[in-house]
């Protein structure tokens, strides 16, 4: 049986084989994807956001399944529906794409809000309730949720609640010239994702996210990320702070992190490194502070340098 490394590394290297140039990004997403927590990609169109989250499904022998939002999706071509059959004269109920391992869905925020909903209760608790009956999902069930921030055209502003059920949100960003250039030179006849397959089982996955939640956190750093946290809700320019929900995504990712450094404990470090993606969402700014060219990632950086390091 491979070791919880062995597996991260397996996965991160079959996924930096399409993902030139991002390594970052891909830590994050097996970070947010071992912990437990669920991942929005905001980026502008044609960086790789879907591409990514192919590759992590591709790399992983479980269900994947896609949903492309749209502005006339409806929340049971998310969940299922109950269909009447003429052969018995009785309702059976045909599951949904949200019954899955990992589900993408591409361009969220083009889909309306009570569609948008429809994710909630799944993401939060792994669970839907339809036609009044509760039913649970998969054991693993990781969402990877895609969208551009910057076209507004037709598109629906993901609210503030739906934003914390998001352990993270990063974007990925241009790559280096000289990575563009592998890039280009790698798709000349085919695209390299078609050439990747499954490296680590489901029951890699549940033993690596074991591991992950043994890591050692001491008290003196679940105060430090209380403190990193609560510094947002008095913050300057900060209409809403970030939730406690923020803490413990903060912890876990921190504990991921720790495990993918091949070490038994969490440092500072692993904190600073994901603090911004973990807590910026989650921060409703002020929209004069906004207007003044604040953002809540500057506003993290500036608390990670004023919160006491615990020695």
């Amino acid at each position: 049986m491979s070791s919880p490394l062995d597996i991260y590394h397996k996965v991160f290297n079959n996924i930096e084989k399409v993902m030139k140039g991002q390594s970052a990004s891909v830590r994050k997403l097996l970070a947010a994807f071992a912990s437990g927590g669920h991942v929005l990609l905001e980026d502008v169109p044609g960086t790789g956001k879907t591409t990514l989250a192919k590759a992590l499904a591709l790399s992983v022998d479980a269900r994947f399944k896609r949903i492309q939002f749209t502005p006339d999706l409806l929340p049971s071509d998310i969940l299922g529906v109950s269909i009447f059959s003429q052969k018995d004269h009785e309702f059976h109920f045909h599951q949904g794409p949200v019954f899955t391992n990992i589900l993408l869905a591409d361009e969220i925020n083009r889909a309306s809000p009570r569609t948008q909903s429809a994710l909630l209760e799944a993401m939060s608790e792994a669970q839907v309730s339809i036609d009044g009956q509760l039913r649970r999902l998969e054991t693993l069930f990781f969402v990877i949720a895609t969208q551009n921030p910057v076209e507004s055209r037709g598109t629906y502003p993901l609210p503030e609640a739906q934003m914390d059920r998001f352990a993270m949100r990063f974007s990925l960003g241009y790559v280096p010239a000289d990575k563009e250039v592998e890039l280009l030179a790698a798709q000349g006849q085919n695209h390299p994702i078609d050439a990747i397959g499954a490296c680590v089982s489901l029951d890699d996955i549940v033993l690596l996210k074991k591991h992950v939640s043994a890591i050692r956190v001491s008290m003196e750093l679940m105060r430090y990320i209380v403190d990193i946290v609560g510094a947002t809700r008095s913050a300057s320019g900060v209409d809403l702070g970030a939730s406690p929900r923020a803490s413990l995504a903060l912890m876990k990712a921190a504990q991921a992190l720790a495990l993918f450094d091949d070490l038994e404990f969490v440092t500072p470090e692993h904190i600073q490194e994901i603090a911004a993606p973990i807590i910026a969402h989650r921060m409703v700014m002020d929209p004069q502070a906004r207007f003044a060219g604040l953002t809540a990632e500057s506003i993290i950086a500036e608390i990670l340098k004023t919160v006491k390091v615990p020695i």
